[in-house]
């Protein structure tokens, strides 16, 4: 199966099993000039028994290693997969590659796009929340104090191979938490919970691969706002991530922090009388058939999040979410903190 993303440069993801072995042929025949690939991953996915691709290379090949989850995702990372790519002399004929989950495509398409201020990159997620969304779009960065993803770069990969090989080495927590953001594109795709008792994960991929890239063919650069879609539950979702970071915890997950803030997200269209009860309990039935968790941790602290949430990209001096209305979904700016801050306060006592 190949979906393609259409844009100005076109391309196309891949799903299937075994589909990660197409990534030499496919530099050997669209990279001609390549000489080489320097592969960005992290130990625990080094040592699984897929990773086998880098033997279909036929040019000089480098593996770098980086953390895993979110901890790849900072400056210092970025900076030394730099360094990385200039001690093997990679040239802007060369190539990047992503092999991980979200946060390693991430930070494999940033230093992609900073390096020689730019060299190809190929990406091959390993994770739900890599296939589905963060290897697709082009949208790379890393993580500052001040916010996630506040320091990156559009840049576009050359192919994106999501191999369902790699996600049946997923321990149960990983594939779950995958399944936010999955549950996010069901629900933005209009899709009822009932539908869900029949479909595959395969088909939930395909569906979350359909639905992102036929978003950012339309507005690749987040400039008629239709992108923005896509951040529905992120606004709660990545203040919880960054304070659980902050706080040295043990780390959320994005797709949890993500079915969280769709949830919450949910309940504050409600509030806004976007929606009504009916709507909130289908969110919520959704996310329950992933058996995701929708409520928010005991230990949070409601001003800590919303001074965070103030900080969130989405806002211009005030709060902005993407919300569920009678006509769809929308990015709804200018909601009073006061109003969020009560909705918050009755969230996190369900």
């Amino acid at each position: 199966m190949r979906i393609r993303v259409d844009l100005s440069t076109p391309y196309e993801v891949s799903l299937g099993d075994g589909v990660r072995h197409e990534v030499g042929r496919f530099v050997r025949e669209r990279l001609a000039r390549a000489r080489v690939a320097v592969i960005i991953t992290s130990p625990e996915i080094r040592r699984q028994p897929w990773f086998d691709l880098a033997e279909d290379f036929d040019i000089t090949t480098a593996i770098v290693e980086v953390a895993d989850g979110e901890a790849a995702k900072t400056l210092s990372s970025l900076e030394r997969v730099c360094e990385a790519l200039a001690h093997h002399h990679v040239s802007r004929h060369d190539v990047v590659v992503g092999v991980g989950g979200g946060a390693i495509t991430d930070l494999a398409g940033f230093a992609a796009a900073v390096y020689l201020r730019g060299v190809a990159v190929l990406q091959v997620p390993t994770s739900v929340v890599g296939q589905v969304d963060a290897a697709i779009g082009g949208k790379t960065a890393v993580n500052i104090a001040a916010g996630k993803n506040l320091v990156g770069a559009f840049h576009q990969p050359a192919g994106v191979w999501c191999d369902s090989a790699t996600l049946r080495t997923l321990n149960e927590r990983e594939r779950v938490a995958g399944m936010g953001e999955v549950a996010k594109c069901w629900l933005l795709a209009g899709r009822p919970r009932a539908d869900l008792d029949a479909a595959t994960l395969d088909e939930l991929i395909e569906m979350s691969v359909a639905l992102k890239a036929r978003i950012v063919a339309a507005d690749e650069f987040e400039t008629t706002g239709e992108r923005a879609l896509l951040n529905y539950g992120h606004t709660l979702g990545h203040a919880l991530e960054l304070v659980a970071l902050a706080r040295d915890s043990e780390e959320l997950r994005h797709g949890e922090a993500v079915a969280i803030g769709v949830a919450f997200a949910a309940r504050l269209a409600r509030e806004l009388d976007r929606v009504d009860d009916v709507v909130v309990a289908e969110t919520d039935a959704v996310l329950d058939h992933f058996g995701l968790v929708r409520r928010c941790p005991p230990d949070v602290d409601v001003e800590e999040i919303m001074a965070v949430m103030g900080r969130d990209k989405k806002t211009h001096h005030d709060l902005a979410f993407v919300l569920a209305g009678r006509e769809g979904f929308a990015l709804v700016p200018g909601i009073g903190a006061d109003v969020v801050r009560r909705v918050l306060e009755r969230f996190k006592g369900e």
